[in-house]
């Protein structure tokens, strides 16, 4: 289940990626514009920065901004970064995998081999999607279907 760290932190990745590259954009606008508590994310934008996710600027003209182009940048990353792994049980975790101490045979273990599969549609959404998908998903139809001339 996603937590609502890893909610505001998409939340606030999307927000991030309706702005030019390079042009940032302050914490307490993101916390207003998407009803985010601003001490919360202070701390969500902190560890998106370390896992080099968005840069940050103190100053006048600071803020915050993607680190790197929209299309880049996974969704699956994001939540594993906020969240940890996406598998419901360790068991079944492709990055952090550790047998259950109770298991008598992992290969014939229903419980595991269910939340493998769930873990597997999870990620095979998450990892081929980005944010600048995620990004389009906002927008409304009217927007999407404008043209510049």
């Amino acid at each position: 289940m996603l937590t609502k760290k890893g909610k505001y932190g998409l939340k606030a990745m999307v927000h991030l990626a309706g702005y030019l590259p390079g042009e940032a954009t302050l914490v307490t606008d993101i916390a207003t514009a998407n009803q985010i508590p601003k001490k919360f994310l202070d701390t969500i934008l902190g560890e998106l920065r370390n896992a080099g996710f968005v840069n940050s600027k103190k100053g006048k003209g600071g803020g915050y901004t993607l680190a790197r182009p929209a299309h880049e940048i996974k969704v699956g990353h994001i939540v594993r970064v906020l969240d940890g792994p996406l598998a419901p049980i360790q068991c079944a975790s492709a990055t952090s995998y550790r047998r259950c101490d109770d298991c008598t045979d992992e290969k014939r273990c229903g419980v595991r081999l269910i939340m493998l599969e769930a873990r597997n549609a999870i990620a095979e959404v998450l990892d081929n999607r980005t944010l600048a998908e995620m990004r389009a998903l906002t927008q409304s139809d009217d927007a999407r279907l404008m043209y510049y001339i």
